[in-house]
């Protein structure tokens, strides 16, 4: 089949934007041809969110010179040169997204499975009950009542254990009697993924009353978690109650040729393709108006974690509300009063639209980038970490491999790269500014490549990745990902201009470029996009770069629109206390990798 498709249409239904492109064979590669965006139309007056995609799909047609819609229908499969698509899929995170409610027995250990398996499945996470979670039933009846989520996911004890606790928290959503968001007329879906002992109790005291669907236990022994089940029947529910009901969306649903996901859930599906074919670790992070999320996969285990109150326009108030005014104003280089600072926050929460009118404006909305992204990253971690509740036996040959129960499998060391999407990375005015706002969030250590989205179009690429994987990664590869290069970070600490490491580059030229790096300089290396470049570094004694500390390490690198970035500030990073030298040092790291016009001047 895959060989048969020659144009590909998709989109997504964001909720603010609905995003359409249009995809074409040339020769014996994809390649992406036009994008086009409209309003997305799933709220009053509308209500119908097909109107917005037919609207972006409108400007596709005008852009591309190509005919794809007939009486408001979409013309498949293509006919000749200038007429139709092959295939059309789409996304969607339009009216909230999937908002979701899990429940285990225990919070650490079957709650934490659960909100795995959700996460990853493209949800956001509204609340987790558990029996140990300190709150009164009629507490958690009440939550359950108020947040009406899409659907609930229940959890609980391995398989052949106790069914007391299970029954205690099937009662406690029976009482709820919980309805859904959208669609009065029909039972909320929920999914029991516990206890295979359990399921009569379950189905005895949930399936009268709600549309309960059982699938194999998220945790049948306590070593190991069993997620996939869970996450395909989450998509199948997305599909069968929550879009079915939502405004316009099963029209939507009969003109697409697979089910729609949910926005991260399918650009998680991207992020986990592209860590297995390459073999490599990865950090992605979608920095978006109301939340970020932010996906990993580290020991091939997919993570992805929501921060429903980190965003950039909806939500930037409780950045400044979470991280203080302190964190934000570290990252600029200028005198700004708390006053000013709060202004510039709030206007952008009541305009989401506004985008920054001068220098000034636009190092305060990426400083306040930068601890979105850092609060969403320490959130992430606390969250991607090994399962807790087992007594793990080791030998003294994997003692120092194994991962410590419910230690963090986030290793910054053994990071091969990192994504970002999102309007302020990827509509940066210099791909400069991108690179360094990752590098002061994320800190990342060794050698690190760093990639953004292009327009973002992750979440169409991981949809079509279900049906022509193909297609899906040649766009990825050639006009989805901006590669910026790569950065080079020594972990230690030491005084300022102390020597920390020596450095040889081999460029493809043929040139050496020799440099003894300081400690607390940032530098900057040109290498183009598709070049490589050899490398040693010889780090002192107190410094790592991925070898050990003080250990020679040789190694290849890749080169990107921004180049080489040696960021020589330490692990963990230190910004000077006095605001002056702060300052000061702030205008060199940005001079030094040419990120800004003018700041010498300042």
């Amino acid at each position: 089949m895959e060989g048969e498709i020659r144009f590909i249409l998709a989109t997504d239904c964001g909720s603010t934007t609905t995003k359409a492109i249009l995809i074409e064979r040339r020769g014996e590669e994809y390649r992406l041809v036009v994008r086009g965006e409209a309003p997305t139309t799933v709220e009053a007056p509308f209500e119908d969110v097909t109107r917005g995609v037919l609207n972006a799909i409108r400007e596709v047609e005008e852009l591309a010179g190509r005919r794809i819609l007939e009486g408001g229908e979409i013309i498949k499969p293509s006919k000749g040169p200038d007429e139709g698509v092959d295939i059309y899929v789409s996304t969607s995170s339009a009216g909230g997204g999937l908002q979701m409610m899990v429940a285990g027995v225990v919070k650490s250990m079957t709650g934490e499975s659960a909100a795995r398996a959700a996460l990853g499945a493209g949800a956001i996470v509204m609340d987790v009950i558990a029996s140990n979670d300190g709150r009164a039933p009629h507490q958690k009846v009440e939550r359950i009542r108020r947040f009406r989520p899409d659907m609930i996911l229940l959890s609980g004890g391995v398989d052949g254990g106790t069914v007391s606790h299970v029954a205690e928290l099937a009662e406690l959503i029976a009482a709820a009697e919980p309805r859904p968001r959208f669609g009065s007329g029909y039972s909320l879906p929920i999914i029991y993924a516990g206890n295979r002992d359990a399921r009569g109790i379950v189905k005895e005291r949930l399936g009268a009353d709600t549309a309960l669907e059982i699938v194999e236990n998220i945790r049948p022994v306590l070593e190991r978690e069993n997620l996939g089940p869970a996450r395909g029947k989450i998509h199948e529910l997305f599909m069968e109650h929550v879009m079915a009901h939502a405004p316009g969306y099963r029209k939507l649903m009969s003109w697409t040729d697979v089910p729609i996901m949910p926005t991260p859930g399918a650009v998680g599906l991207l992020i986990e393709l592209i860590a297995k074919r390459d073999g490599i670790e990865v950090i992605g992070v979608d920095i978006g108006g109301a939340t970020t999320d932010v996906f990993s996969v580290f020991k091939e285990v997919f993570n992805r974690t929501v921060s429903a109150n980190l965003g950039m326009s909806y939500s930037v108030s409780n950045v400044l509300a979470e991280a203080g005014v302190e964190k934000i104003t570290r990252w600029i280089p200028f005198e700004v009063e708390e006053i000013g600072l709060r202004n510039t926050i709030r206007n952008k929460m009541i305009r989401p639209t506004t985008v920054p009118q001068n220098l000034q404006e636009l190092l305060m909305e990426q400083a306040v980038a930068r601890e979105a992204l850092r609060l969403a990253f320490e959130q992430h971690k606390s969250m991607a970490v090994g399962l807790k509740g087992i007594q793990q036996e080791r030998t003294i040959s994997d003692v120092f491999e194994q991962t410590a129960t419910g230690a963090t499998l986030v290793d910054m060391m053994d990071l091969d790269m990192i994504v970002g999407s999102g309007g302020v990375l990827s509509h940066a005015p210099r791909r400069s500014q991108a690179a360094l706002m990752m590098i002061d969030a994320f800190l990342p250590e060794g050698v690190t490549r760093l990639a953004v989205d292009s327009i973002f179009m992750m979440p169409q690429l991981g949809v079509l990745s279900t049906v022509h994987q193909q297609a899906a990664t040649q766009v990825f590869d050639r006009d989805c990902l901006i590669r910026l290069g790569t950065c080079i970070a020594p972990v230690g600490l030491a005084e300022e201009d102390e020597p920390c490491m020596k450095l040889k580059v081999t460029l493809p030229s043929g040139e050496d470029v020799e440099r003894e790096v300081r400690f607390g300089e940032m530098i900057l290396i040109p290498l183009g996009v598709g070049e490589g470049a050899d490398i040693v570094m010889d780090p002192v004694k107190e410094f790592d770069v991925g070898a050990g500390r003080g250990k020679v390490l040789k190694t290849t690198v890749e080169g990107g629109v921004v180049g080489i970035i040696v960021d020589a500030r330490g692990r963990p990073l230190q910004l000077p206390e006095r605001a002056e030298l702060r300052m000061r040092k702030l205008k060199e790291w940005a001079m030094a990798l040419d990120a800004y016009p003018r700041l010498d001047l300042w």
